[in-house]
């Protein structure tokens, strides 16, 4: 009997699940995406999909604390060249980036998790 190919929550929609043919295609794919236009060009990062999804988990950790930042200092640096309406809106915005940032970080570090040969069972 084949085992059944399974994604676990927070896997990515664009990628197949680990197994499924050309899985790692799709993942290589949507990894380039997470990261710099100028990563594609990097061979290392191409041929080794691991290594990809290492500098991909980098990549998104660093969007988070960039976000983190933006939020903490958002008032201070902008109530002298923006309305509070303005703030408020910039405030609400690094809110949202940080959050959806922490659904991509899951799902980039399960993708890394499976191209290390993990493998996830399905939940009853």
């Amino acid at each position: 009997m084949v085992p059944p190919l399974v994604a676990p929550p927070g896997w990515p929609s664009a990628v197949r699940p680990p197994d499924a043919p050309d899985w790692e295609r799709t993942a290589v794919s949507w990894l380039l995406d997470l990261c710099p236009p100028d990563f594609r060009g990097y061979p290392a990062l191409r041929k080794h999909a691991v290594v990809l999804a290492r500098f991909a988990v980098l990549q998104v950790e660093a969007g988070q604390a960039a976000a983190r930042r933006g939020l903490s200092e958002a008032r201070a640096e902008l109530r002298d060249v923006a309305s509070p309406d303005v703030v408020d809106a910039a405030v609400q915005t690094w809110l949202a980036e940080d959050a959806r940032l922490s659904g991509v970080r899951r799902s980039v570090g399960l993708v890394e998790d499976a191209l290390r040969g993990r493998r996830f069972r399905p939940r009853l």
